[in-house]
């Protein structure tokens, strides 16, 4: 059995990674990894399907026991991927996708190379601060810290494999899934083995 593919989807708060990654497993046969996070729920989000919400006690001991493959503290608050999940749908040919910050991707990269890492951009920095404000959930020091942050985030582009501009979000939605599908026709080690068996069925 073929092993699953990681994909790496990032960005700035805001826009629209979350909403691109769900539309993702819901089109395509994926895997949304679940993260854990020790910040508050945002209205309408449910435990164990948008994240793990656990105090920072609990956080803390799933990170002394080498129970992420990757955590990063964002705004005061910790978020981590737990490793056992994605490794288990991997190893069973399912592939998997992340919608993690880009601290945390950046430790992908050195743990699991073989990860495919997308970037999505919001149209313009104008159309971000629309769609943090519309939240109704930050405070505007809140939204200028996260609009600073988005900043620097855009510089991280060159360390991703693929740019996706969310304007449209069928369209956003579209290109990921052709990411997809791309990935799943590249040449890999496991080609030669079915070049083998090709050599060995009868002409």
């Amino acid at each position: 059995m073929h092993k699953g593919l990681l994909f790496v989807v990032s960005g700035p708060s805001g826009a629209g990674k979350g909403t691109i990654c769900k539309s993702l497993t819901e089109r395509s046969n994926i895997d949304l990894s679940v993260s854990m996070t020790t910040r508050q729920p945002r209205p309408g989000e449910i435990d164990g399907v948008s994240y793990y919400f656990v105090p920072k006690e609990g956080f803390l001991e799933n990170l002394e026991n080498d129970g992420f493959l990757e955590h990063a503290c964002v705004f005061g608050n910790y978020y981590g991927t737990p490793k056992a999940p994605v490794l288990e749908s991997l190893e069973e040919g399912r592939d998997v996708v992340l919608e993690i910050d880009i601290q945390g991707a950046m430790q992908i990269r050195q743990s699991y190379p073989k990860a495919i890492f997308i970037f999505i951009l919001p149209p313009s920095m104008a159309e971000l601060r629309k769609r943090i404000t519309r939240r109704g959930s930050e405070t505007e020091a809140a939204i200028n810290e996260r609009m600073g942050k988005a900043l620097k985030e855009v510089s991280y582009i060159d360390k991703y494999d693929y740019c996706v501009v969310n304007g449209e979000l069928k369209e956003a939605v579209d290109r990921v899934i052709a990411i997809v599908k791309a990935e799943h026709s590249r040449v890999a080690e496991d080609v030669y083995d079915l070049i083998e068996k090709y050599k060995k069925e009868e002409l």
